[in-house]
């Protein structure tokens, strides 16, 4: 499966759109920060490097950065180089009150129109004109986004029509290809 994700600039311009009018999927915001800090800054841009995740983020290299993950095991490939999160969701915790802006949960891209919490394993996106992400697996929730907001971890684990939990706070990837990207 493969997706071509477009910079909202390009395709919509920022005035007029609604999301009603959005056919294809769009980058809204790109994120990065140097220090494991829990939220990310909003960038005019950012450059992925294949096999290394974002230039100049914490968590990205070719081994594990997640601080809980390197306690593990150092050694174990990235497999979580570049978070991407959906606006959608992001809209739907303003509107319960949590105040959340994109970044704020640690992401690199926010996207608004691709269900990213539904796409499987190895699914192809394609940011920009040159970059491709392979999605790797969900992000798992984390205590942090309790520390953060006072009730928003609840909101962030629902459950599938089979049972199985619902994670809904982004996607995991790995760069296959690099390049710019913009909102």
């Amino acid at each position: 499966q493969t997706y071509r994700i477009h910079r909202d600039g390009d395709r919509y311009g920022r005035a007029g759109r609604t999301d009603q009018q959005l056919s294809e999927p769009v980058v809204v915001g790109v994120h990065a920060a140097r220090g494991h800090n829990f939220s990310k800054p909003t960038a005019m841009f950012i450059e992925l490097i294949a096999g290394h995740g974002v230039a100049g983020d914490a968590h990205a290299g070719t081994r594990v950065k997640h601080r809980s993950r390197v306690a593990a095991d150092p050694d174990q490939p990235n497999l979580r180089q570049v978070h991407l999160i959906a606006a959608e969701l992001l809209d739907e915790v303003n509107q319960a009150g949590f105040g959340v802006a994109p970044g704020a949960l640690g992401e690199n891209v926010t996207t608004r129109g691709v269900d990213l919490i539904n796409l499987p394993r190895g699914t192809l996106l394609h940011l920009g004109d040159d970059a491709v992400l392979e999605a790797t697996g969900l992000r798992n929730p984390c205590s942090q986004i309790e520390k953060f907001r006072s009730g928003l971890l609840k909101t962030m684990i629902g459950r599938r029509e089979d049972g199985t939990p619902l994670l809904r706070t982004g996607l995991m990837t790995i760069v296959r290809r690099g390049g710019m990207v913009q909102a």
